[in-house]
């Protein structure tokens, strides 16, 4: 597997290395944003609630818009660049926030700057390998991405146990996104076929295979109960975890993603993507059932942690995997689109209920919710997308390109 890993195009690679360089900014400050809003700007739940979810479900708006504009326009590296740029200069505004309405205006900042980069980037890894190694590329880029995750936390335990103040954490974070952007201009658009007549900016869903519209489907299910991480960091603090330990608890959880999201996601080249989910569903479902009836912190909140990290990586690489295998080729943009579009625009509905249970009727319902909609997501993809289907459609997904 070693020899497959380096021998992946220069632009995967690149690629992964400005995911890893900007999830270590964006992690640095992801688990101090729920502490500065209860410390400093004095909100609660449903306030992280509403901050979560309308900033994801902007980006989710913009992702399916620079999906199909790539497909018009064949170009990815300017989105990436001005996704990553936009972004760069919000995280540093945090520290000039006075109320959780102003957070959430930076936060939306940020988000636009996602969901203008993430489409064009998926659909660009998507072209920059066969389909035989889509798992194994996705994967790549889901653990580089995963390291700078394990990173960030880490710096900002180190800044938090030096007592940096946590608004001079958000300014540093200024540095790492001048790097992205520098990155960002130095990466490489595979060659693409000389364009006849320019498509017209279709966003629809009508000559998409039936496959990709159950999975859609399916995914929609499963969103609705995965809100925002930051209520796991909240959860964690209310069950004793000392401020400072929370960074190093969000680094465990990356480490395992890091370590297991290549090999896992590349599994999926040849036993289906189908199985790796159905397993990641049913990985969540039981975290989250644990984490909900749980009285108490220690060595099992970590390990249950630990445990969710493994949900991350046998699903983030192989869900975008799955969706380059579905698409067509030349809608490949707008696919990836839909699809962060459905898994960013549920992200509303599911952080507002989740954080309106957990603060109206109790933490473990909230969990016992998003816990339900897990398992009901995975018996539902038993029977909407089979791996039968699946190895069929991918087969002739090949023939298509081979012609």
């Amino acid at each position: 597997m070693l020899k497959a890993i380096f021998n992946l195009p220069r632009t995967v690679w690149v690629i992964g290395l400005i995911s890893l360089v900007n999830d270590s900014a964006s992690e640095m400050l992801y688990p101090l944003v729920p502490l500065y809003l209860a410390s400093v700007l004095m909100a609660g739940p449903r306030a992280l609630g509403i901050i979560e979810g309308i900033a994801e479900a902007t980006a989710s708006l913009l992702k399916l818009f620079s999906g199909v504009v790539v497909d018009r326009s064949r170009r990815s590296r300017p989105w990436i660049v001005f996704g990553y740029g936009l972004a760069g200069i919000g995280r540093p505004l945090i520290a000039f926030a006075s109320s959780w309405p102003l957070l959430l205006a930076i936060r939306f900042a940020d988000r636009v700057g996602k969901g203008l980069r993430s489409s064009p980037r998926d659909a660009l890894l998507a072209a920059s390998v066969g389909p035989d190694q889509r798992g194994l590329a996705f994967g790549l880029h889901r653990a580089m991405d995963n390291a700078g995750a394990v990173i960030g936390p880490l710096l900002a335990f180190a800044l938090l146990a030096s007592h940096v103040p946590l608004k001079n954490i958000f300014l540093w974070s200024a540095i790492p996104a001048a790097l992205c952007v520098g990155l960002a201009l130095a990466v490489r658009e595979p060659k693409a076929a000389p364009l006849t007549s320019r498509p017209a900016f279709d966003w629809r869903l009508r000559d998409m295979p039936a496959l990709f519209k159950r999975y859609l489907f399916v995914v929609a299910l499963f969103t609705l109960g995965n809100s925002s991480n930051m209520f796991l960091l909240l959860r964690a603090s209310e069950l004793g975890v000392p401020q400072a330990q929370i960074p190093l608890l969000w680094a465990a959880v990356s480490t395992v993603a890091m370590l297991f999201s290549t090999p896992l996601s590349a599994l999926s080249d040849r036993l289906g993507r189908v199985r790796l989910l159905i397993v990641g569903y049913v990985a969540y479902a039981v975290f989250y059932f644990a984490i909900g009836f749980l009285n108490t912190g220690g060595w099992m909140l970590f390990a249950l942690f630990g445990f969710y990290g493994l949900f991350m990586a046998a699903t983030e690489g192989v869900e975008k995997a799955f969706v380059a295998d579905l698409a067509p080729a030349h809608r490949a943009g707008t696919a990836f689109g839909w699809f962060n579009l459905v898994t960013g625009i549920f992200l509303l509905p599911a952080s507002i209920v989740f954080g309106w249970i957990y603060q109206s009727i109790a933490p473990w319902a909230a969990f016992l919710f998003s816990g339900s909609c897990a398992l009901s997501a995975a018996i539902l993809l038993v029977f909407a997308v089979k791996d039968k289907a699946l190895l069929s459609t991918t087969s002739k997904s090949s023939e298509r390109d081979a012609t």
